[in-house]
C-alpha cells in the first residue's frame, strides 16, 4: 500500500476562480473568464459537453462579459493589470483574433449593452466626461457613435433598455448609500421612485413590458424590497419585502411570466422565485452560499455563479429543478473535510450595538494557537461566507481568522451601512476593538498575542489599529491599505471623487476629523513589525499610500517590510503573483508564532 504526505499548503492556493460568465441565446454554449492557465482569459463550453477550451490569450482578468443576442460573437471588456481601465472587444465564438470595438488609452469603460438586432453597442464611458460619465451608442456597422447620455450632478449608469428600444433606464450613483434610478423616454427624465429628501438607492430593475418596470429599492425602508413602477400612470407600489433581508439581484422570465430575485441577509444570499401570474413566492435551494451572478435563459433555465466558505467558485445550471455544477472547481488534493466552515457568533460594540463576525477556528491538529484579525475591505461590504483561499491556506498552517462585520457592512440593513460615512476611524474602529476584547474575554486570545491583517479599507483599519491600539498585536499586514486621507481623497478615480465628501469627508469642512482618522497621523506609535503590500497599477489606493507610509517608518528606524507588484492593481489576478503574496505573509506570520506576551 503507498502512503501520501499530507497535501502541501501551496496547494490551497492553487484553487482556480470564476470571475465572470454569459450564456449563448441557444444554450449551447457558455463562455467564463478564470484563471485556469494561471492569468485570467476567457474559456468555453460547448454544452452539454463541460470540458472548456480557451477563447483568449490576453491573459487579462475581464470586466464586461456578454454575447451577441443572435449568437453571432461575444462582446468582452479587458483592463490592463489591473488599471480598471477597460476596453471592450469582440471575439469571435470559437475565439482567435480579438477585435477592438471601443478602445481608447486612458478611459473606463463599463455596463456594455447590445440591440437586439446586434448592430448597435451601448457602454458607459468616462470619455469626455471622466467626473460624471457619459453613456454612448456605437454601430457596428458603419462606426459611426453618438452621445446618448451626458452625466450630472452624479456619476451616471446606463443600465437597461425597454423590449422597443425606445426607453432607457440609467441610474446615479451619489454615493454608496444613495442612487437613484430614471428611465429616459426622448428628451423627458422620469425618476422611479417617490422624491423624498431621505437617500436611497435602487440596487436592480427589468423592463417585464415597455410601460411596466420591477425594481429594488429601500427607499423609505431599511432594507431593499420589490417595487413596480407603471410608466403609463406614474405609479409606485411596494410589491414585495422579507424581514431583514435586502433583495439584491433581479430577473425576468418573459416566457414564464416570472421574476427571480436573490436576496442578501447577514452572511448568506437566498434565492427566490416569483410568479407573476399566480402570484406565488417561493424560495429555490441555492447551491451555493454566496451568489455572484444569475442568468435566466429564454427557455426559463437557471445559470448561477457562486461560492460557499468551504467551495470555491463553480458554475451551476438548475433543470427540473436540480443544480448541475458544469465546472468542478475544488482545492486540488484536499478533501472538504480538511476545510474550515466559519461559526458565526455575535458580540456588543461600545454602544451596545450588536456586530456579527465570521470566526474560523484552527483544525485541532493544525492549529498553532495564533488568531489572526481581519476586518474587511469596502468598507461598505462585508465578509460572507464565501471560499477564500488564503483563509483556508492560512487556516490549515494553524492560524484561526476573526472577520467581523463592523458597522457599515452591507447586509445588515441601509442604517447600518450608512453608519461608516464619514466616521471612517471613530465608530467602525471602535466596533473592531469591542471584537478584540472579545476574542480575549472569551479566552481564544491574550492581549498582545493577536496578528492583523486587512486589504483596502481592511488595510486602512489595520494600519489605524496599530497607531492608536498597538498594545493588542504583536504584528501587522497592510495588503493596499490608504495611509493618508487627504491624499486617498485627492488620487482616487475622478468617477469617485464626487462620492467622497459624503463616503469619506470634506477636506477643508472636516480637516481635523482627517487628521485624527488617518493612520499616518500615529506614526509614534506603530511600533510592531509590518509587512505591505502593494500593487504598482492600483487606481484605487494608488502605491503613494503605501509608499508614504513605508518610508515614513523607515525613517523612524521601524521594522517594516515592503512587497510591490508591478504588475498588479486593486487585487491578485495572476495566480503566482497571489501564490508569492500568500507565501511572503506566511513566512512574516510565521516569525511570531513562537512569540508570546505574559498573559
Amino acid at each position: 500500500m503507498i502512503s501520501f504526505s499530507k497535501p502541501d499548503v501551496e496547494q490551497f492556493l492553487r484553487t482556480f476562480s470564476i470571475g465572470d460568465f454569459a450564456v449563448s441565446p441557444d444554450e449551447k454554449q457558455l463562455v467564463f473568464s478564470t484563471n485556469l492557465s494561471g492569468k485570467y482569459n476567457l474559456w468555453a463550453m460547448n454544452l452539454p459537453n463541460t470540458f472548456p477550451s480557451q477563447l483568449t490569450f490576453i491573459d487579462q482578468s475581464c470586466q464586461g462579459l456578454i454575447y451577441d443576442k443572435q449568437g453571432r460573437f461575444i462582446i468582452a471588456g479587458f483592463d490592463r493589470n489591473g488599471d480598471e481601465n477597460t476596453q471592450f472587444y469582440g471575439i469571435p465564438l470559437q475565439g482567435g483574433t480579438m477585435k477592438k470595438i471601443i478602445y481608447e488609452e486612458g478611459t473606463r469603460n463599463s455596463v456594455p449593452i447590445l440591440s437586439e438586432d446586434g448592430n448597435k453597442l451601448y457602454y458607459t464611458s468616462s470619455k469626455g466626461n471622466p467626473t460624471y460619465l457619459n453613456a454612448y451608442v456605437y454601430d457596428l456597422v458603419t462606426g459611426e457613435e453618438k452621445t446618448i447620455l451626458v452625466g450630472k450632478d452624479a456619476p451616471t449608469f446606463l443600465l437597461d433598455f425597454s423590449p422597443n428600444e425606445e426607453l432607457a433606464l440609467y441610474y446615479k450613483h451619489f454615493s454608496n448609500t444613495y442612487k437613484l434610478l430614471y428611465a429616459k423616454r426622448g428628451e423627458e427624465h422620469i425618476l422611479l421612485t417617490p422624491p423624498t429628501d431621505q437617500q436611497h438607492t435602487v440596487s436592480g430593475a427589468v423592463f417585464v413590458s415597455d410601460k411596466l418596470i420591477y425594481l429594488l429599492t429601500n427607499y423609505n425602508a431599511d432594507f431593499t424590497y420589490l417595487a413596480s413602477y407603471n410608466l403609463e400612470t406614474n405609479e409606485f407600489v411596494k410589491l414585495k419585502d422579507l424581514e431583514n433581508e435586502s433583495f439584491t439581484t433581479l430577473k425576468y422570465n418573459k416566457e414564464k411570466h416570472c421574476l427571480y430575485v436573490i436576496s442578501e441577509k447577514g452572511v448568506e444570499d437566498h434565492l427566490y422565485k416569483h410568479d407573476l401570474l399566480s402570484n406565488n413566492w417561493e424560495e429555490l435551494h441555492s447551491p451555493c452560499s454566496i451568489i455572484e451572478k444569475l442568468i435566466v435563459t429564454k427557455s426559463g433555465t437557471l445559470y448561477l455563479l457562486g461560492r460557499s466558505a468551504t467551495k470555491p467558485h463553480n458554475i451551476y445550471q438548475l433543470k427540473e429543478n436540480e443544480w448541475t455544477s458544469l465546472t468542478e472547481y475544488t482545492v486540488p488534493g484536499v478533501d472538504q473535510s480538511e476545510l474550515v466552515e466559519p461559526d458565526v457568533i455575535t458580540y456588543s460594540s461600545f454602544d451596545g450595538l450588536e456586530i456579527e463576525a465570521l470566526f474560523f477556528k484552527a483544525k485541532k491538529e493544525n492549529d498553532n494557537g495564533e488568531i489572526i484579525f481581519w476586518p474587511h475591505g469596502g468598507p461598505q461590504a462585508a465578509e460572507r461566507k464565501f471560499f477564500r483561499a488564503s483563509f483556508q491556506f492560512f487556516l490549515n498552517n494553524g492560524y484561526s481568522i476573526f472577520a467581523p462585520n463592523f458597522r457599515g457592512s452591507t447586509g445588515y440593513g441601509l442604517a447600518f451601512t450608512k453608519m461608516v460615512e464619514g466616521d471612517w476611524g471613530h465608530s467602525p474602529r471602535l466596533d473592531n476593538v469591542a471584537g478584540l476584547d472579545w476574542l480575549i474575554e472569551n479566552d481564544y486570545a491574550v492581549k498582545g498575542n493577536i496578528l492583523l491583517m486587512g486589504g483596502s479599507y481592511g488595510g486602512y483599519m489595520a494600519l489605524l489599529l496599530h497607531g492608536r491600539h498597538a498594545d493588542y498585536f504583536k504584528a501587522v499586514v497592510d495588503i493596499f491599505g490608504p495611509s493618508d486621507l487627504f491624499s486617498f481623497i485627492n488620487s482616487v478615480p475622478e468617477d469617485w471623487k464626487p462620492i467622497m465628501d459624503q463616503w469619506v469627508g470634506n477636506p477643508e469642512r472636516d480637516k481635523q476629523k482627517l487628521i485624527e482618522y488617518s493612520p499616518i497621523t500615529y506614526l509614534e506609535n506603530m511600533v510592531k513589525p509590518m509587512l505591505v503590500i502593494q500593487g504598482a497599477n492600483d487606481p484605487r489606493v494608488v502605491k503613494e499610500e503605501s509608499d508614504q507610509i513605508v518610508q515614513a517608518l523607515k525613517d523612524k528606524g521601524r521594522e517594516v517590510e515592503y512587497m510591490l507588484l508591478e504588475d498588479e492593481g486593486h487585487g491578485f489576478s495572476k495566480k503566482e503573483n497571489e501564490i508569492a503574496v500568500y507565501q511572503k505573509i506566511l513566512s512574516f506570520l510565521n516569525q511570531f508564532v513562537e512569540s508570546k506576551v505574559n498573559a
